[in-house]
């Protein structure tokens, strides 16, 4: 584009394309550059910049120069040499001062010193997302610490940390399975996704009777069963059996817990093979919730052709268990660069092949969305316990957020199945691949870095601690540049500012022909002296989306042992434990008013008891004594059932629920008016707080309103 005389035309002329064109002039005024230009020029251009201090610290200001004076911050409206800002056209000699005003932020400080082995994707991410990476640790504090097996790896005070507290013992075979079997209790037709299932040793008994009385109704029902040891990963341990008299589960029985359930015969196959689904969820808050889900995930596939179990068959382990870990060590295991062929596939190729045969994606999606929001209803509550005992309210501690891989089964119909959760899902971007009899070495798979890195990376840039600063500073040098140029239309006529953006759009035509196609343009990115405008712009979009307060309305009705939860975690008095003891249980029925005439507090105290010494027989963890969640859960289902006889079990619990807490909310009410009051008549503040919503009380022999029943609509989740 050919220079006019004058600069203040070109300024305006420039200003205009950069409205009406969509092209970006940056903050100087100049014409943009494209990428190639930028960097290309990048290393003789920018002027070295003096060295901060240590990164992390936050509004740190430069140093002066040594023999030059502090200058002092110019006032707001003001410019620099302390004339005030004016409209029109004597602004723009100024505009060549760009953001002196605005200087560069300090980038997220990430401690990867724990990472394990998601290093070489977290590294990767933390590249792609321009942030300061500390791998041997650092002695101030970051902003996020990075774990690669537990929330106590360290002592952390501040920032946030990618782990749970408790979120391991949670996930283990015996707790969730537990977990969701109180769910099913509540809404058996909901959490019919998770198999079956009996906890050994305990439930051997129950198993064996079980099996046996159906047995005995059906002669030709021939199941299998498949054993999982409770503290097993990778496969260790995991086998197939026909009847509880198999000598194996004897010998498991003696020798560590487990969980037997039954097998599920008759999966879908793709190329003869049995497969199952990783799909890595991301839990960005306990309270409020926030679940995303990732829009792809893994297909782990078997090595030999799947046939239905036979005690012939029992033992093909390449067959049967999908897991990777096991599945790589068979002849048959094929290590493919693309992702839609060999032994480990992207979700996506199987969905699309699915959706070339004529399968409704959405619908298989909506399932899955529901099991996985499900079954974070059903972990939550003892997460929360956990959460306050590591991390009381009114403590110093961080935030946390946690990614979780769940392995689905989608059966034959297409029904999703959940097989386990992980709380430490494997982020390795290779894979071991053996030279010569055992020499191996570690080859990059793209499969694996195709989706795992891109997990991490949206993971981080969901948790920025700095993303509204950075918005901020983005919105402040937008108004700047705003405020520095006039609007287009007092200066330009609009026919010759038409053939002033056809002018600006050829000549980078004939600079980058093929920019276009390659990828984003320099006008797509906005490009900053400092680089801090829009830093994201290079990205690709997010590839977690949010299931979770997003389908809040349909789902909340199943959050029943969450609001059970919150009961007992009220009555647990002293910070920093799990587990409630005597004294109060026998606050929380007394403020409740559950003890009557036939429910007297003798008979609380005998219920306690009972329950109490049931569930700590069953559990390993015997630091605390006392009575557990999953306990009190127990004690809560029995006082429902007492109290509401002929209602089911999900509205008999949601009635107690609902009747625990109007009381509770009483007795916060007339704790208020009394510390208002300053503690001058307990009676008067009773009376005050009986009288003050008579509205809100029920009448004699009424409950109030009942929010157990399910108020959703049933659309579909997309």
């Amino acid at each position: 584009m050919q220079r006019d005389g004058s600069e203040r035309e070109l300024a305006a002329g420039q200003e205009a394309a950069a409205e009406q064109g969509r092209v970006d002039a940056g903050a100087s005024g100049e014409p943009e550059r494209t990428a190639r230009e930028e960097q290309a020029k990048a290393p003789t251009s920018a002027p070295a910049q003096p060295r901060v201090a240590e990164e992390g610290d936050a509004r740190v200001l430069p140093r002066p120069l040594p023999g030059s004076s502090p200058q002092p911050a110019p006032a707001r409206g003001l410019w620099p040499h302390g004339k005030p800002r004016s409209k029109g056209r004597s602004c723009k000699r100024s505009s060549g001062r760009g953001l002196d005003e605005f200087p560069p932020l300090r980038p997220v400080t990430v401690d990867s010193s724990k990472a394990r082995t998601s290093l070489d994707a977290l590294k990767i991410s933390i590249r792609q997302l321009k942030w300061k990476e500390f791998p041997l640790g650092r002695r101030l504090p970051c902003d996020i610490y990075w774990h690669g097996v537990s929330f106590h790896d360290s002592d952390i005070f501040s920032g946030q940390v990618n782990k749970f507290p408790g979120m391991t013992e949670m996930v283990r075979k015996i707790t969730l399975s537990r977990a969701v079997r109180i769910m099913q209790n509540l809404f058996p037709d909901e959490y019919s996704f998770y198999p079956r299932s009996w906890i050994l040793p305990d439930e051997f008994q129950l198993f064996a009777a079980q099996v046996r009385m159906v047995k005995d109704g059906d002669p030709s029902w021939k199941p299998t069963f498949i054993v999982k040891p409770d503290g097993g990963c990778q496969g260790d341990g995991i086998y197939l059996i026909k009847d509880p008299s198999d000598i194996r589960l004897t010998g498991t029985l003696q020798r560590r817990p487990a969980v037997v359930q039954e097998y599920i015969c008759k999966p879908l196959l793709i190329d003869k093979l049995k497969f199952d689904i990783r799909l890595y969820v991301l839990l960005k808050s306990l309270d409020p919730l926030e679940i995303y889900i990732a829009k792809d995930g893994l297909s782990r596939f078997c090595t030999e052709p799947y046939q239905e179990p036979t005690p012939k068959n029992l033992h093909h382990i390449f067959m049967h268990l999908t897991n990777y870990s096991l599945n790589i060590h068979s002849r048959n295991f094929v290590h493919s660069d693309s992702t839609s062929t060999g032994s480990k596939r992207t979700f996506s190729s199987i969905l699309c092949r699915l959706s070339s045969k004529g399968v409704d994606i959405k619908k298989v999606w909506s399932d899955i969305i529901s099991l996985v929001i499900k079954t974070v209803i059903a972990l939550t509550p003892e997460l929360k316990v956990f959460y306050q005992s590591d991390i009381p309210a009114g403590r110093p501690g961080p935030t946390c957020f946690q990614i979780l891989g769940f392995d689905i089964l989608l059966m034959k119909n297409l029904k999703p199945i959940l097989l386990e959760v992980n709380a430490n899902p494997s982020m390795r971007i290779e894979h071991e691949q053996e030279l010569s009899p055992g020499v191996f070495e570690y080859v990059p798979s793209l499969v694996d870095e195709e989706v795992k890195v891109a997990v991490i990376r949206d993971t981080l840039r969901l948790m920025d601690p700095l993303k509204k600063k950075r918005e901020n500073h983005f919105a402040g040098v937008c108004m700047d540049r705003k405020h520095r140029f006039p609007p287009v239309s007092d200066r330009v006529s609009s026919a010759k500012l038409h053939m002033l953006k056809l002018s600006i759009v050829r000549s980078q035509q004939r600079e980058n022909p093929l920019a276009g196609k390659e990828g984003p343009s320099s006008s797509d990115v906005a490009i900053t002296s400092g680089g801090n405008l829009n830093p994201e712009a290079h990205l690709p979009s997010i590839c977690l989306k949010q299931v979770f307060p997003k389908y809040a309305q349909q789902f909340n009705y199943l959050r029943l042992v969450d609001r059970m939860a919150n009961l007992f975690i009220r009555f647990l008095g002293i910070k920093g434990t799990t587990k409630l003891g005597p004294t109060g249980f026998r606050t929380f029925i007394r403020n409740c008013k559950l003890s009557s005439s036939s429910l007297s507090m003798a008979a609380v105290d005998i219920l306690y008891i009972d329950i109490t010494r049931r569930w700590n027989s069953m559990t390993l963890d015997q630091r605390d004594s006392g009575m557990c969640l999953q306990a009190f859960i127990e004690a809560f289902f029995y006082l429902a059932q007492r109290k509401f006889k002929m209602l089911p079990l999900h509205e008999q619990v949601a009635s107690l629920i609902d009747l625990c807490e109007y009381h509770l909310s009483l007795l916060d009410e007339k704790r208020l008016v009394y510390g208002r009051s300053g503690g001058s008549g307990t009676q008067e503040a009773s009376g005050t707080s009986q009288e003050a919503s008579p509205a809100a009380r029920p009448a004699e022999g009424q409950l109030p309103p009942c929010t157990g029943k399910p108020s959703h609509s049933k659309q579909a989740l997309s």
